[in-house]
């Protein structure tokens, strides 16, 4: 063992997935002393060659570290593997995708068990991992004083963003982004749908697609403002009622190109239904209050 290593403080890491894979190279490349445990053992041969010390249970594996990462399949095998495994005095950081809830009853589960809980909220692909200039990044939530104490540990294979001490608060993020992001993607294929018939080459298409989506995302901004202020008309450009006017040429042109409103009709309904409620001088912010229950 090195200098450089011994200097490093140990990580076990539970799950070793494609995304469990990848952080475990970053922190043996760090020189982190690294412990890891899989539910099949085979998958872990590769890092053993690397340098990983594999356990034979996740028992062990949480023994042999005072920072515990578990990146799983889901919240259930959370506690399946954890189940009877002594926590006391362990820092638990949760990267395994899950609700709100889930996360705020797995950080009360373990802080009853003796560990410091944070959950986290993985915002990049495997390849990302241990490449900063990727930008791929982890939202944290929990106990704030365990992400400062263990921040460099946990920022060796990604970015950290810590957004507060609600333990749901990661999870929340994590999904209201990849959300918006599933919002995008129909609406880029509706868009591809619209000319897929026609002589028009999708891949001349694209960068006048990206770089409107690109343009358009900057509305964030006013729609957050507006949500604070609570005043939804302000700084509008093109109003609600003149939208909701708009909505039946994009129907027509769908019905006439052969493809089906599915994905956007659902919006356009929420906008008229805002329209019948709110005033023809705001902005598409009051579609949020409309999804409210």
């Amino acid at each position: 063992m090195t200098r450089n290593t011994a200097a490093k403080p140990p990580v076990t890491l539970l799950g070793l997935g494609a995304m469990g894979t990848a952080l475990a190279r970053t922190w043996l490349a760090a020189g982190h002393p690294l412990t890891v445990w899989n539910r099949t053992a085979a998958r872990a041969e590769a890092l053993a060659a690397e340098g990983a010390k594999v356990a034979d249970s996740a028992a062990s594996a949480v023994a042999a570290s005072a920072l515990i990462v578990v990146c799983l399949l889901d919240d259930d095998s959370v506690g399946e593997a954890l189940d009877g495994v002594d926590l006391a005095g362990r820092d638990l950081v949760n990267l395994t995708t899950t609700t709100p809830a889930q996360a705020r009853a797995r950080a009360a589960w373990a802080e009853e068990r003796g560990a410091r809980y944070l959950d986290g909220g993985i915002m990049a692909v495997p390849p990302m991992a241990g490449v900063p200039e990727a930008g791929g990044y982890v939202f944290y939530s929990g106990s704030r004083e365990l992400f400062e104490a263990r921040r460099e540990a946990l920022a060796v294979p990604l970015g950290t963003k810590y957004v507060g001490a609600d333990a749901g608060f990661a999870a929340l993020h994590d999904v209201a982004l990849l959300s918006a992001m599933y919002g995008m993607f129909a609406g880029t294929a509706h868009a591809f749908a619209l000319i897929r018939r026609e002589d028009i080459d999708p891949v001349a298409f694209a960068p006048l697609l990206a770089d409107w989506l690109a343009a358009m995302a900057q509305g964030v901004h006013g729609t957050a403002a507006q949500l604070r202020s609570g005043d939804y008309s302000e700084g509008v450009v093109s109003n609600l009622a003149m939208q909701v006017a708009g909505t039946p040429t994009f129907l027509a042109t769908a019905e006439g190109q052969g493809v089906s409103p599915e994905l956007i009709r659902p919006y356009f309904e929420l906008m008229r239904r805002r329209l019948d409620v709110g005033s023809d001088e705001e902005d598409l912010t009051g579609v949020v209050d409309l999804l409210l229950r």
